[in-house]
């Protein structure tokens, strides 16, 4: 009895870093956090931007300021449409609708504080001291307005079970979702907005949680109208809603009222382009960049990582790498869809965001590195129920950005990113998890261990060192094979762990034996 007094104690203790923070319930968590997260951010934004001081076309930073250039000099019906005053070859729109109108209302905000900085022809490549504030207050108030509150909804209505009473995941949770630090990297270093598209995300997801199909629905469809890489997210929420459906009463006048939904959202974000054919045409040729080639620079998926050894531009013309990659982006996508057709669980549906995510990244056309930020929200999701996955999984998400990282003067951002991970990994948390979850918690301390020796070691080489001229992405090709690796294991162990939930009296005999 002493004993066990005396680890319960011990236990107290262990978690006294949270004690203070929780015991006032979740919106004391949340402040807190959000606050100290904000604070990051700010602190990124200090550094470096993609194409900082390096015309002509400088970069990502450039292309924002020049959509919020043109949306805000120009109609409506010509922000999609070359000519004189809208040189599409440079930085043209190339996103949905709802990213023009964030881009109109931001390019308001600019023009009421600094008129100059979007002013149309002479502001190209407009990098004053003012400016650069406005731009960066963007998007943190971006964050603040959307992805912020749709965390909230999440761990509201994710920590709103019987079955998750400990406090202390959820602010670890919290923390782990504010303070990702990939998206805090693209965001507030490289620059861009993939905060809104995220946030709607979140919020979708939150709302099916709860019951509230109808209003995911719509949350989603601003996403995929914001962003169309949200589309990589498209397989599970149709595959889940499609499978709740069919369990109703009238299953199709559900599917019905969720297909009119989606239509009326589609109609309403698209209104002033469906006045003719040629302007919806105008606006979708935009978003599908296939001119590009199937991959850019060195991405972390398979036609990348194959190319050292198939020649895929070589052999193969564009259009049948559309149709190769759009193959295989279906195949790998059916078994975690079908999974959620047969037997639609909210846990499943997580499983299934970061199953579809991955399916897209590892094989879709023309996929960035950036890109990695889609499976790596639903991991995020998941990092309680998934810790060991979650960070073996950020580690190389944060790995196979690092080439980008360098080129836009953002090591010394990154690197303290990486350390406040690291503490936010090793904070300690008390799960509420089964004995069985034991013995993978000390494999994945020793394979963590052991991936962050391998990371530091490439981290040191690609700053310190200089590849042979005959090979000059060396360094890059390495990063880019490691990572796509360890991510096909991910999707392959994460697609295994989604169909164990249809057989939980198996998966208990398998754990029994385990131990």
């Amino acid at each position: 009895m002493g004993k066990t007094k005396k680890v319960r104690e011990s236990a107290r203790d262990d978690f006294d870093c949270w004690w203070w923070l929780i015991q006032n319930g979740t919106p004391t968590v949340f402040i807190t956090v959000g606050l100290f997260a904000l604070l990051v951010r700010v602190a990124v934004s200090l550094h470096p931007y993609s194409g900082a001081a390096n015309p002509p076309k400088f970069g990502d930073y450039e292309a924002q300021r020049h959509w919020m250039e043109i949306t805000t000099n120009l109609p409506v019906k010509e922000w999609y449409r070359n000519s004189s005053s809208n040189d599409l070859s440079y930085w043209g729109l190339d996103y949905p609708p709802l990213t023009a109108y964030q881009s109109f209302i931001h390019g308001c905000f600019l023009r009421f504080f600094h008129p100059q900085s979007v002013a149309l022809f002479t502001s190209r490549g407009h990098e004053s001291y003012l400016g650069k504030l406005l731009m960066r207050w963007t998007v943190l108030s971006s964050d603040a307005l959307i992805f912020f509150p749709a965390v909230l909804y999440f761990i509201v209505v994710h920590y709103n079970q019987p079955s998750r009473g400990l406090k202390s995941e959820l602010a670890w949770h919290t923390a782990a979702i504010l303070l990702s630090p990939c998206l805090i990297l693209i965001d507030h270093g490289h620059f861009q907005f993939n905060c809104i598209s995220l946030g709607f995300t979140i919020g979708a997801v939150a709302a099916i949680l709860s019951g509230k199909d109808f209003v995911g629905s719509v949350l989603y469809c601003l996403a995929l109208n914001h962003k169309q890489m949200s589309a990589y997210f498209a397989p599970a929420f149709f595959s889940h809603l499609l499978g709740k459906s069919l369990r109703q009463k009238h299953p199709i006048v559900e599917v019905l009222k969720l297909g009119l939904l989606v239509l009326g959202t589609f109609a309403v974000v698209w209104w002033p382009y469906l006045y003719s054919t040629q302007s919806v045409l105008e606006v979708l040729s935009r978003l599908a960049p296939f001119e590009r080639g199937i991959f850019e620079d060195y991405v972390a998926n398979f036609w990348c990582a194959s190319s050292v050894l198939i020649k895929w531009k070589r052999l193969f013309t564009t259009e049948s790498l559309k149709l190769i990659s759009f193959t295989a982006t279906v195949i790998t996508c059916l078994p975690s869809m079908i999974q959620q057709l047969k037997s639609p669980s909210h846990r499943g549906f997580l499983y299934a965001l970061l199953n579809s995510s991955f399916s897209f990244y590892l094989f879709s056309f023309q996929v960035h590195e950036k890109s990695i930020l889609l499976p790596l929200l639903p991991a995020t999701l998941l990092a309680v129920e998934e810790p060991f996955i979650f960070k073996w999984f950020t580690q190389f998400a944060m790995l196979s950005m690092f080439p980008l990282i360098c080129r836009d003067n953002l090591v010394v951002a990154y690197l303290a990113l990486l350390a406040l991970f690291v503490l936010i990994l090793n904070a300690p948390v008390q799960h509420k998890v089964r004995e069985t979850n034991y013995l993978n918690s000390y494999l994945g301390s020793a394979t963590m261990f052991f991936i962050l020796c391998c990371s530091f070691v490439l981290h040191i080489v690609y700053l310190t060192m200089h590849p042979p001229e005959k090979y000059p992405f060396l360094f890059e090709a390495i990063i880019m094979n490691l990572c796509f690796s360890q991510f096909v294991l991910v999707t392959l162990a994460c697609n295994v762990k989604q169909w164990l939930l249809n057989r939980p009296a198996k998966l208990e005999e398998i754990e029994k034996k385990l131990i």
